[in-house]
């Protein structure tokens, strides 16, 4: 018992020496996972063309695969609980990354359907999967910071396929823009075979998929609390980011490249946010850092959406995705200390993605109030009525900042 306790205390206080192996591959790959997803964001026109569809039936695609994701949190973060993180991501990378090569190749938009669907479960499996193994791997005085690092991954993504519209689409045509992330798919791979795998997995595994689910039911106020916050954030990330290239385009009449170009901006502030919030919250707390993110966001909405001209909606954008993406900087570390030990590759994963399903149809509705009340109502009063909403929800809840993964005490995610 001794040898084991003074064990936990070094994994506690010393990471692997190789955990950089392990961290650069778990933020890859949800930088790899946004972008595959944003590619079809800039190619809303191009996609309907293509197929002879609606821009209606493009964008119902994006609600399939943000509904798609709770499956495939739910088979790989139960396999990642089960067997370590290490597999279970390999698996994830090359699935999505294949169906996604396949995609500009779908004869018709019943196939192309089918495809974004798969390419959902594979994009729900990869958060619980990378942000446990990540989380799991840095040392945690670093927790903030790579937690930032990790959600800025995402907005990334998004500035990498504004760049692959100004770059590859030009030149190579927009198939090519579907599998331009095989590269970054074969070094993840790389990565992955060299890192370790999660001491803290090791520690708290569980012997069976049954004790798996079992410690998953016991935690109820938990994770209902949890959902709600991944339903709302949802709601306030896709609601301001998956439309806003049409809004530019139908109310401003820009044109590709300055839409490319203005994405291209907003998308820096947005990493910048989510690396400042993230670290800041080691200091600060989780919740209050949220707050003082989503109160940036409500003050930039007039100038990010009746801004004046191209600077005006800039500013606007740049300060929104900073805020936008500086609270969901935190939520990787937030979500994973409070979580259970023994499945903190499926509890936050699940809870995530489950809540990305809730909010998928935000994009859909927020195009139906376009309609009724125009584009810049339509986006100013739901993001407005959603970060009012956040901020309820995080004054009231719970907070393990620094939470000890190495602790061999009971799972216990009570509000504290």
């Amino acid at each position: 018992m001794l040898v084991e306790s003074n064990l936990e205390q070094g994994v506690t206080e010393h990471s692997s020496p190789r955990w950089g192996f392990a961290a650069a591959a778990g933020i890859l790959g949800w930088v790899l996972d946004a972008f595959y997803f944003f590619v079809l964001i800039f190619l809303i026109n191009v996609l309907a063309r293509n197929f002879h569809v609606s821009k209606a039936d493009i964008i119902w695609s994006i609600t399939v695969t943000l509904a798609l994701r709770p499956v495939g949190a739910l088979l790989f973060g139960t396999l990642a609980d089960r067997y370590g993180r290490r597999r279970p991501l390999l698996i994830c990378v090359v699935f999505y990354s294949g169906v996604t090569a396949l995609t500009p190749f779908a004869p018709n938009y019943g196939i192309f359907m089918l495809l974004r669907g798969l390419y959902g479960i594979g994009m729900g499996g990869y958060w619980g999967v990378g942000t446990s193994l990540v989380m799991e791997s840095t040392p945690r005085r670093l927790r903030g910071l790579f937690s930032g690092i990790l959600q800025g991954g995402y907005p990334l993504g998004y500035l990498l396929a504004a760049v692959a519209l100004r770059v590859i689409d030009p030149y190579f045509g927009w198939k090519a823009m579907f599998l331009s992330g095989l590269f970054c798919a074969a070094l993840i791979v790389w990565l992955t075979l060299l890192a370790p795998e999660s001491a803290a997995w090791e520690l708290h595994r569980l012997p069976s998929m049954k004790r798996i689910y079992g410690t998953l039911l016991e935690h109820k106020k938990s994770f209902f609390y949890l959902l709600l916050v991944m339903l709302a954030m949802t709601c306030l990330s896709h609601g301001t980011q998956d439309l806003y290239p049409d809004f530019l385009q139908s109310v401003h009449h820009f044109s590709t490249n300055t839409i490319s170009l203005l994405a291209i901006f907003y998308n820096i502030g947005a990493i910048v946010g989510a690396l400042a919030i993230g670290h800041l919250s080691e200091f600060l707390g989780r919740r209050f850092t949220i707050i003082v993110a989503l109160a940036l966001s409500l003050i930039s909405i007039p100038a990010w959406t009746f801004g004046a001209g191209v600077w005006g909606l800039a500013i606007g954008s740049i300060l929104m995705q900073f805020g936008v993406q500086g609270a969901f900087g935190v939520i990787p570390a937030h979500l994973n200390e409070l979580s259970p030990d023994s499945v903190r590759s499926l509890f936050p994963g699940f809870i995530y993605q489950l809540g990305v399903l809730l909010g998928s149809p935000c994009v859909s509705v927020e195009y139906f109030l376009r309609d009724r009340f125009g584009y810049r109502w339509a986006l100013t009063g739901f993001e407005g009525c959603v970060i009012v909403a956040l901020f309820l929800i995080f004054a009231l809840g719970p907070e393990r900042r620094g939470h000890d993964f190495f602790a061999s005490s009971p799972d216990d995610v009570s509000h504290s």
